[in-house]
């Protein structure tokens, strides 16, 4: 029976509306006619990039050196024209901005024409190297200061000044210092600093799936995910925290990004979490438990999956397979804390009459996600992610004539990658700050003394190594990125885990989940504080209820670490043993946290169901 359409839950989302660097330059009306053409010159920059990016894919770009420098320096003249040296401004400043833009677009024009000549000039560093690689370092400090905030460019100035002051660091960290012409041929001339794997990735494969995520959500694929989580979940008890969970976890991992995906969801799922009687600090922590484990779940998962792969030598595909089982156990128990919490409060789901039909979801909008299905066949199949994200940007583009609702002009098309451009730069400054950090760690011999040390302190004993670890991991990711926090601990971390005999994917897995994860855990939990935010609840308060709600994504890096069956470890009859018993064991562990079962349980019931997920 056809429902009123006024009767429903309006559910719209307008994806064209979500870009914080779009909000810095459409905050006035009143542009001049210099500052229009100025917008449209950048628009022109942005839509260029994104089908050489296209083209390279398809056909090859410049020689690696020529394309990853020219890259790096774009992407700087992009960010000092859209994100302002002070936030709040939305025009630009005489000399911090205009300045650091002019230097930028120099560096595009040295970085072009100075290949092949520069890469050729490895250890025979001339003055004009050092004037561009000095340059470029200062700028992308700036860059990342502006886009990521001041822990990451601190952090990579560090490292740069780390370089030169080993003498005076005491013990393991201590190192004998390089000169500053070592510096820039490690950093700029060399592709082991700015332009080794990070900048890499994020100049081929990344850039390529942030133009097709912008590309689907300009086709509608936003309101699609959120009309298919309420659709199915919607009825059950605290139904709109179940929608969260799954409409957050589709477009996480689209996005890989979990702030992002929190300000793109949490506008319309918290309202409705509100509304059934959900707490303001619970539905805040909801939110973001699913925005921040969009990033573990396959088939993308984000940008630092494809840095893993590149790192570790695993098929990007591979990688994603291992990952599925643990992401699919995390998001089980983050609704099985959901339940729990609406069975002790008594809540309900929403009336049908309130919720999009599904059959009419799926009609509408449900071929949009074929081009998903298509990147994951591409890859089985063996084609790179490159490729497999270029033809899934065709097939989207072709798929979505179909219907009126979700069809591209030639106008959306461009609005779309020049959008998908805008919303790579904080991600690109990331990398290039990566980079940097990468390189002094190389320099420096970093990572191998911290894993000896890390190693020694342990005592070659497992257990308190990966808790060292984890600190590690979480405190290295609060306030920063993914990818940047993943490519810190992949440097350093890493080693001491593979030295106990750990395999090198669930290594990986093991720094890669906690340097996510850091964005829900106190006192720094970025993704937590904006969905508080939101949901006008009280930071600290959302982000403790972020990692009651979301705590198997810390227990399930040890549970594959010592139970390898999850990560597809093992024959068939194993594998399918160690994720009943791990399914089982969080089912325990969530009734222990929440209290209640089937019924309020007792204390001696608690200390039971714990027990009992201990021994599973």
């Amino acid at each position: 029976m056809k429902t009123n359409e006024t009767e429903k839950i309006d559910l719209r989302v307008d994806e064209e509306e979500r870009s914080n660097l779009e909000e810095v330059l459409d905050q006035e009306n009143g542009w001049s006619r210099a500052y229009r053409t100025w917008r449209l010159f950048l628009s022109a920059i942005c839509i260029g990039l994104a089908f050489y990016i296209l083209y390279s894919a398809a056909f090859g770009g410049m020689p690696a050196w020529q394309h990853r420098a020219v890259f790096t320096s774009l992407a700087l003249f992009l960010c000092f024209s859209f994100v302002p040296y002070k936030k709040g401004r939305n025009r630009l400043h005489p000399v911090f901005d205009l300045v650091p833009l002019i230097l930028s677009a120099a560096l595009v024009a040295f970085t072009f024409l100075a290949y092949p000549e520069v890469s050729m000039r490895g250890g025979n560093v001339l003055p004009m190297d050092i004037a561009a690689g000095t340059l470029m370092m200062a700028l992308i400090i700036e860059g990342v200061r502006r886009t990521v905030g001041i822990a990451m460019a601190s952090l990579t100035l560090f490292f740069i000044i780390y370089v030169f002051a080993g003498p005076y660091f005491p013990g393991l960290a201590g190192h004998p210092g390089y000169s500053f012409n070592r510096l820039i041929d490690t950093m700029f001339i060399s592709t082991n600093g700015i332009f080794s794997d990070p900048i890499y990735i994020a100049s081929t494969v990344l850039i390529l799936f942030l133009l097709f995520a912008s590309i689907l959500l300009r086709t509608g694929a936003g309101q699609f995910f959120i009309d298919f989580a309420f659709s199915l979940t919607g009825r059950l008890r605290g139904g709109p925290a179940l929608a969260s969970v799954l409409s957050s976890g589709m477009m996480g991992t689209i996005t890989g990004n979990g702030v992002a995906n929190a300000t793109m969801t949490g506008p319309f799922t918290i309202p409705l979490m509100r509304k059934v009687g959900y707490s303001r600090n619970f539905s805040g922590g909801v939110e973001a438990v699913a925005s921040q484990g969009g990033q573990i779940m396959p088939p993308i998962m984000g940008a630092a999956a494809f840095i893993m792969a590149e790192y570790t030598g695993i098929p990007f595909i591979q990688i994603a397979a291992y990952a599925l089982i643990p992401a699919l156990l995390y998001f089980f128990m983050a609704s099985l804390m959901i339940y729990l919490q609406a069975r002790k409060q008594g809540l309900e789901g929403l009336p049908k009459t309130k919720l999009p039909n599904f059959w009419e979801v799926i009609f509408k909008r449900g071929y949009l996600m074929l081009p998903l299905i298509l990147i994951v066949v591409m890859m089985i199949q063996g084609y790179s992610p490159m490729r497999a994200g270029m033809w899934a940007i065709v097939s989207l583009c072709l798929i979505s004539l179909l219907r009126k609702e979700t069809r591209l002009s030639f106008v959306k098309f461009l609005g779309a990658i020049e959008q998908g451009i805008k919303n790579s730069i904080s991600t690109i400054m990331a990398c290039a700050g990566a980079g940097i950090i990468t390189g002094a760690v190389i320099m420096t011999g970093l990572g191998t003394r911290f894993s000896r040390l890390a190693v020694d302190l342990s005592g070659g004993e497992l257990l308190p190594l990966l808790l060292l670890i984890m600190v590690a991991s979480i405190i290295l990711g609060m306030g920063m990125p993914t990818v940047s926090a993943y490519v810190i601990l992949a440097t350093v971390a890493v080693g001491g885990l593979t030295q106990v005999g750990v395999p090198v994917i669930a290594a990986h897995l093991f720094v890669f989940y906690f340097g996510i994860f850091s964005g829900i855990t106190p006192p720094v939990a970025i993704t937590s504080y904006i969905t508080a935010g939101i949901a006008r609840g009280e930071p600290m308060r959302t982000s403790f209820q972020s990692m009651r709600i979301g705590i198997a994504g810390f227990l399930l890096p040890y549970m594959f670490i010592y139970n390898p069956t999850l990560l597809l470890e093992g024959s068939t009859p194993t594998i399918i043993l160690g994720v009943g018993t791990a399914t089982i064991g969080l089912v325990s562990f969530a009734c222990f946290i929440q209290g209640y079962a089937v019924s309020a349980t007792n204390l001696l019931q608690r200390i039971t169901f714990l027990a009992a997920a201990s021994c599973l």
